[in-house]
């Protein structure tokens, strides 16, 4: 089998044996990718310590092992975004967002997209001048828009009354339906979150705004708090599970 090289974030890493690791990739050209690094651990030339997660990398890889897997046959370290990793933080952050995309994606589909986004919001969790839940909800909405689940928050989900016609400040999101309900329809809602006004026009700008401006926007506590409560309930209800980092990240954050 030919070898394929490729930009490559790393996004899950398991040991396998006495000497070997199986990594779990997004690469840029080929998506999800899972290869083995045969006696990484011992290595001394080819891997030592770049194959660390969260870290961008140039990969090639090839020659299948069996059971879906490839032989990782060169890597050099790009971007090792060291600081992630030294703030438990911001490791719950980026694994959160890790486990998401390792979770929603298929092997071996291209999602350039998704790469640049994840790729842009380690690399500002990294250089730490963008608050992790800014850098968060930025994330989410994205990701999102970009697996075909954005949420909607531009009308009432039942009676289409746009948002700018619902008369309260404070509007209620139906997780089950996908979209805020106005007041008159909200009669036997169960997996409720309430949003304001003010909260829902932001989450609307960051998730079509400008990539490099979005991290700019200025979340109240009360917006950011809101955003992260609702995002974290609305992602984990589509995929039909929730993450096992989204627990860690919450105890941290807690």
């Amino acid at each position: 089998m030919s070898a394929f090289s490729t930009p490559a974030i790393m996004l899950r890493r398991i040991e396998f044996g006495d000497y070997d690791f199986i990594i779990t990739f997004f690469t840029l050209n080929q998506g999800k990718v899972s290869v083995i690094a045969k006696s990484a651990k011992k290595s001394t030339k080819r891997f030592s310590g770049i194959l660390e997660l969260f870290s961008v990398l140039d990969i090639v890889y090839g020659s299948s092992h069996g059971k879906g897997l490839y032989v990782l046959q060169e890597a050099a370290l790009k971007q090792p975004f060291s600081k992630i990793r030294a703030d438990i933080k911001k490791t719950a952050y980026a694994s959160y967002w890790a486990e998401l995309i390792n979770a929603w994606m298929e092997k071996n589909e291209k999602q350039s997209r998704l790469y640049y986004l994840l790729k842009y919001v380690l690399g500002e969790l990294d250089f730490g001048n963008t608050p992790e839940a800014v850098l968060s909800i930025l994330f989410q909405m994205r990701f999102l828009a970009i697996s075909g689940h954005s949420p909607n928050l531009m009308q009432c989900s039942m009676c289409k009354t746009q948002l700018e016609e619902i008369k309260k400040g404070s509007i209620i999101f139906d997780l089950a339906r996908g979209g805020l309900v106005c007041e008159n329809c909200s009669q036997n809602i169960s997996k409720r979150i309430v949003l304001s006004k003010g909260t829902i026009k932001q989450l609307l700008w960051i998730e079509k705004g400008d990539l490099t401006k979005a991290k700019r926007i200025r979340f109240t506590p009360q917006a950011s708090n809101e955003g992260l409560k609702f995002l974290e309930a609305f992602v984990p209800f589509h995929l039909g599970k929730e993450p096992k980092s989204l627990k860690f990240l919450r105890q941290i954050r807690a």
